[in-house]
């Protein structure tokens, strides 16, 4: 018994190993860490992260935003697409970043907030199929930029990577993602669909008209 325990976690080992590689493989070629060197994109998406207690922006999230107006200003994108979760009237992870992206002097009209981002997988889907979103930069840090972006083309979306790195990471980062990648080959795999749609809402239109 303890023979089959022992190669049912070791094919268990493998198997995640073998799908952690591959996505950071298959992806490595389409990040940069220079705003000024990413290929022109319709948007940048900022994937959702904590927000503190007193509503700014935890350091990873303000990272992510950051990197995103660097390409905004660079000309590199047109639209800036926030995706986070908004389940609940007191858990919102995109109006905060829209109010730090205004005072940063991003015009509204090219801020969009998808408030049922609820994971990556959520985000990357619904920015194709929600925002009609067809090329984009994902700005985010070197443990979740792999994924994202392995996710965001696999849904028939030209995505690049841009590294939000700035020393706000911890190794826990690191280890949590080698199983969320697990989940991601899964969400891709049997196609998930994210639990909320809704009508579309075109990047290309103007994000005022969308609260």
């Amino acid at each position: 018994m303890f023979f089959f325990a022992g190669a049912g976690a070791a094919l268990v080992l493998v198997a995640v190993l073998a799908v952690n590689i591959f996505i950071y493989e298959s992806t490595k070629k389409y990040m940069y860490t220079e705003a000024v060197l990413a290929p022109a994109a319709q948007a940048v998406l900022i994937p959702g992260a904590a927000i503190l207690i007193d509503g700014g922006l935890s350091p990873i999230f303000r990272d992510r935003a950051d990197a995103a107006i660097m390409l905004y200003k660079a000309g590199r994108v047109a639209k800036i697409l926030v995706s986070g979760d908004n389940s609940t009237v007191s858990h919102n992870e995109v109006n905060p970043v829209r109010k730090y992206l205004l005072a940063k002097g991003v015009p509204g009209q090219d801020i969009f907030l998808d408030h049922a981002g609820f994971d990556t997988y959520s985000s990357m889907y619904r920015a194709r199929a929600v925002f009609g979103v067809s090329s984009m930069l994902v700005v985010s840090q070197s443990f979740h930029l792999p994924r994202a972006v392995f996710i965001a083309r696999q849904l028939d979306i030209e995505a690049y990577g841009m590294s939000a790195d700035a020393g706000n990471i911890l190794l826990r980062n690191y280890v949590r993602e080698a199983f969320a990648n697990e989940k991601a080959f899964l969400d891709l795999l049997f196609r998930r669909e994210p639990k909320y749609l809704g009508e579309p809402i075109p990047i290309t239109d103007d994000g005022t008209k969308y609260p």
